[in-house]
């Protein structure tokens, strides 16, 4: 095996400490990259708090990483020590699926294995994410990092990114698309640079006025207050597309009213149960879609884009040592608008 350093917590709720990691030693189509740049989630705020199962492996979080490639398995064709790369929050698929022949591997339908709290399609441990040093990992869930993106800035594109690029690749948003975007946090501010890149007309719904600058900073045309009535009215049925990043539980029917005819409402940040009223989408033939991470051709697509358009997520850049701050903030929304750690503190 091979030991790294890394940011553990032992059971839920346990701050996190210090603490030396296992990697596997290299497969024949293994990177080992040197992990520079962590982003933070939300999703590792809701791991940590989670309950375990008795005799669970330590939780070590972090799914949306850039670094350098240090070493490499025998049958590695396409990256080689020296190569920035970025991985995200899957690590490994069947493969063999119809899911994972069209590229959706996000999708597999044996459950792509997650860079943390995941099972290893091999020896079946748990793999350990990426608030570490040394990340081991097979090169096809590895892409080669554009050299124009900043890698600090570009980490969150490997989860934020990929979730919100997804569905507006899907969904056609190019030039004479109308887009709204509901919320204006860490996945928000990224489907708002991305859609405007992408050529579309873009407002941002938000229940706080004060958002306007902002959004109007981040490329956005507009900014509607979801709270008032009189602007909600106004525009109904007024977008093509709607990206729904609110990750609290809410009412979908404003929103729903938001879209046009056929239009529809990517619902991509609250993953818990929902109630629709079905003449909510019989009035406009609207739709209801739903969206998670991305496949290996999106994810490599998106890099690319970004890097031609010079869209990355805005941060705030923090030592790994200081993680446990970091976690509150978080937990109270104290962030514009995606934390990203440091790890070099960890060498």
């Amino acid at each position: 095996m091979r030991t790294t350093m890394g940011w553990q917590a032992d059971g839920a709720g346990d701050a996190l400490r210090r603490a030396p990691l296992e990697r596997r030693e290299l497969r024949a189509d293994d990177l080992a990259v040197r992990v520079d740049y962590c982003g933070v989630c939300h999703t590792d705020l809701h791991s940590l708090h989670a309950q375990p199962e008795a005799g669970a492996a330590p939780v070590v979080p972090g799914h949306e990483f850039t670094g350098t490639v240090t070493d490499v398995g025998r049958e590695v064709t396409e990256l080689a020590p020296g190569d920035p790369v970025a991985v995200g929050n899957i690590v490994d698929s069947c493969g063999v699926c119809a899911m994972c022949r069209q590229g959706q591997e996000n999708f597999c339908y044996e459950f792509p294995t997650l860079t943390y709290g995941g099972t290893d399609r091999y020896d079946g441990s748990t793999t350990l994410g990426a608030y570490s040093r040394e990340y081991v990992v097979r090169e096809r869930f590895a892409y080669p990092l554009p050299r124009d993106l900043d890698p600090a800035a570009a980490a969150p594109l490997l989860c934020a990114g990929i979730t919100v690029w997804e569905p507006l690749q899907a969904l056609g948003v190019g030039p004479g698309t109308r887009v709204a975007v509901a919320g204006l946090g860490g996945l928000g501010h990224l489907a708002v640079k991305l859609a405007v890149a992408l050529g579309a007309e873009t407002t941002v719904v938000s229940r706080s006025a004060e958002k306007a600058d902002d959004a109007r900073r981040l490329g956005a045309h507009e900014l509607l207050v979801s709270t008032c009535e009189e602007q909600m009215a106004a525009a109904r049925d007024r977008f093509d597309v709607v990206i729904d990043t609110i990750a609290a539980p809410h009412d979908l029917s404003p929103y729903l009213r938001l879209v046009a005819l056929d239009g529809t409402l990517s619902h991509l940040g609250y993953l818990g149960e929902v109630d629709v009223a079905t003449m909510d989408l019989l009035q406009g033939r609207k739709k209801l879609s739903s969206a998670g991470s991305g496949g290996r051709p999106a994810t490599a697509s998106m890099l690319d884009f970004c890097a031609e358009h010079g869209v990355t997520a805005d941060i705030e850049l923090v030592p790994s040592a200081r993680v446990n701050e970091v976690l509150e903030r978080l937990g109270r929304n104290d962030v514009r608008y995606r934390f990203v750690l440091d790890m070099s503190d960890l060498a």
